[in-house]
């Protein structure tokens, strides 16, 4: 009897390990994936003639995603920070105008360099 006690036991404790792991690794990639969406905004939406935006990505009374873009020599830095629940994921990228014209997105030409 506690041997069968005793196995339970031990199939039990791991799984519920794996559970709370899996959940902390699911809310960790919905962070990760609101940082993304902010990233995806601000080069989206660089302004033409201020060097630098600050934003918060907000909807249904959430915070999703705190957005900074500033203009750099010959392209920008881009920062978000991704919330859900206690978790945030921070992503910061740096795109010259050259790369972000060639994918599309609209680069204003005041300020940035040879245009």
């Amino acid at each position: 009897m506690k041997l069968i006690y005793l196995l339970s036991l031990l199939l039990i404790i791991p799984s519920i390990n794996l559970f709370a792991q899996a959940k902390t690794e699911q809310d960790i990639d919905v962070a990760y994936q609101n940082a993304k969406k902010g990233i995806y905004w601000a080069l989206s939406n660089i302004p033409g003639k201020k060097s630098t935006m600050d934003n918060d990505l907000i909807a249904e009374d959430k915070l999703y995603a705190s957005v900074k873009l500033s203009k750099e020599v010959n392209g920008v830095k881009v920062s978000s920070v991704g919330y859900y629940q206690t978790n945030q994921v921070e992503i910061t990228i740096y795109k010259s105008y050259e790369s972000l014209k060639t994918e599309g997105y609209n680069v204003p030409s005041s300020g940035w360099g040879g245009d």
